[in-house]
């Protein structure tokens, strides 16, 4: 069993009510207040004898609202795979006055921290996979292409990324400027502005055409950037879709398409095997 403090769920009833099925750690206290984990573990799951890849979510809401509830079905999905899933708090403005910085700090930690704690959480820390949405995914990227002082603990990067309508620039001329500290600090944190790079984690990025929160141009010119010096940077783009398409409540088919791929995403990489039902279906 792992040793790490386990926390009762906060939060109203309704994501109590999701969360209800959860494993539920502190990663991280702040002085605003401690950021849950909340873990969805395989059947038959040991701790001891065990060593799972690992995925990781952070939701979006551009960086305003907490909603860690976004990604549950999708950890269900992924613990029925074999996997060890887990949607994350960070620090936003409606529950601790967070801000992008902040995002970015508190999604480096939890990489690292669970990178640091794999063999008590029955983790394989050599297969770790984030996963993030908007400003949720802005943080991961930042996490893989910030550089990182080993003193700090593990690297943060992941061996795979699966974003959805990521904030990927937040320069001037992108996205959330305006909420960071500066205009300078933005810049400077911005995921592309550290591209192009080699040897980066292979990337599968889905958007919708008529996003309007987050343009799907951004994307292009991410993944364009990020495949140079031969990484892989798989887009998905969806038509007549909007910025919340992937969501289970939100569009049920897309929710199905997404999750689908990204299964398949990952079994390309040899983080998954493949799905027997799905390989019977097709």
């Amino acid at each position: 069993m792992s040793n790490l403090p386990k926390s009762p769920l906060i939060g109203d009833a309704r994501n109590q009510e999701i969360l209800s099925s959860a494993t539920t750690y502190l990663y991280r206290e702040t002085p605003a207040g401690s950021l849950q984990s909340h873990f969805y573990f395989p059947s038959d799951f040991d701790y001891e004898r065990d060593r799972k890849p690992a995925i990781f979510f952070f939701h979006g809401g551009l960086w305003d609202i907490s909603a860690p509830t976004q990604f549950v079905p999708h950890c269900h999905h992924f613990a029925s795979r074999g996997m060890v899933a887990a949607t994350l708090e960070y620090r936003t403005k409606a529950l601790f006055d967070g801000n992008p910085e902040a995002a970015i700090s508190d999604v480096k930690k939890a990489l690292s921290f669970f990178k640091a704690n794999a063999e008590s959480m029955g983790i394989d820390a050599s297969q770790t996979v984030a996963v993030g949405a908007s400003a949720g995914a802005n943080a991961v990227l930042a996490a893989t292409l910030h550089p990182h002082l080993p003193d700090l603990g593990p690297s943060p990067r992941p061996e795979a990324l699966i974003l959805f309508g990521p904030i990927s620039d937040t320069s001037p001329k992108g996205i959330g400027n305006d909420r960071f500290a500066t205009s300078r600090d933005g810049k400077i944190q911005s995921p592309l502005r550290y591209l192009p790079q080699k040897n980066l984690p292979p990337c599968l990025i889905f958007h919708a055409k008529q996003d309007r929160v987050v343009p799907f141009e951004m994307s292009q010119r991410f993944a364009k950037k990020y495949r140079k010096r031969r990484n892989r940077c798989d887009l998905m783009e969806f038509e007549k879709a909007g910025h919340t398409f992937f969501n289970y409540n939100s569009d049920e088919k897309n929710y199905e398409i997404t999750l689908r791929a990204a299964d398949h995403f990952l079994v390309d990489l040899g983080i998954l095997e493949p799905d027997q039902l799905d390989d019977v279906l097709h």
